[in-house]
């Protein structure tokens, strides 16, 4: 038997979303929760236990608002092809225009956002071969989603998104950060507002598993 209240712990997978609209500019998140969804963080599992993870925590108002100057020119260039287009039968079609107009809203706003978090991982993957790219990757991204988690699970909205990747430099000239160094991704963090989070419609289970072999049903 475990001792997880699988309910709760099933509650906080199905209901952390991407928060976007919902991320209160008006309530400052305090230093010490940051560090604690940190620390739980810490807790996954990374490749080799090398912890090659490493955060920036940029709460500083000029540097949010430059990186966010960097993002609003990403987002200018990848939202010409965010439209995407589904059969009507599927639920992502009816879900698209609802996910293009809050990603323009983040892009609008993203420097309001009490908190951004930049996780990065040690070593480049520059050209590098599919498995050292990969590999790289999984020792940081399982603790990317425990800390949205843990901040889900205290009152806290996060995003995860990657479109400053496409001037990853610029970011890194803003922060400081090693050339050695890569960039994960972006993580505006603030309260939300409203109430709370359900669960969303997602493709059915057959058309994403296969079982021994690809395209095999379920047995």
């Amino acid at each position: 038997m475990t001792d997880i209240d699988i309910a709760n712990a099933d509650r906080l997978l199905t209901t952390t979303r991407s928060v976007r609209r919902r991320l209160d500019a008006t309530r400052p998140v305090p230093n010490e929760l940051i560090e604690e969804c940190l620390s739980v963080a810490l807790q996954a599992p990374t490749g080799g236990n090398l912890q090659v993870w490493r955060f920036v925590v940029v709460t500083d108002p000029d540097k949010r608002r430059s990186i966010a100057d960097v993002y609003r020119k990403a987002w200018d260039v990848y939202r010409e092809s965010a439209a995407y287009t589904f059969r009507d039968d599927d639920p992502r079609a009816a879900a698209s225009p609802r996910v293009l107009a809050s990603s323009q809203h983040l892009a609008d706003h993203l420097e309001e956002a009490p908190v951004l978090l930049v996780p990065c991982v040690m070593g480049r993957v520059d050209d590098a071969p599919h498995f050292r790219t990969v590999t790289t990757m999984a020792c940081v991204l399982p603790a990317v989603w425990s800390f949205m988690l843990a901040a889900r699970a205290r009152g806290l909205g996060t995003c995860m998104t990657t479109l400053t990747l496409m001037h990853e430099q610029e970011v890194a000239a803003i922060l400081g950060i090693p050339d050695g160094v890569s960039q994960v991704g972006l993580i505006p963090v603030a309260y939300y507002t409203g109430d709370t989070f359900r669960p969303v419609e997602r493709l059915p289970m057959e058309r994403i598993v296969s079982w021994d072999s690809w395209g095999r049903a379920t047995p």
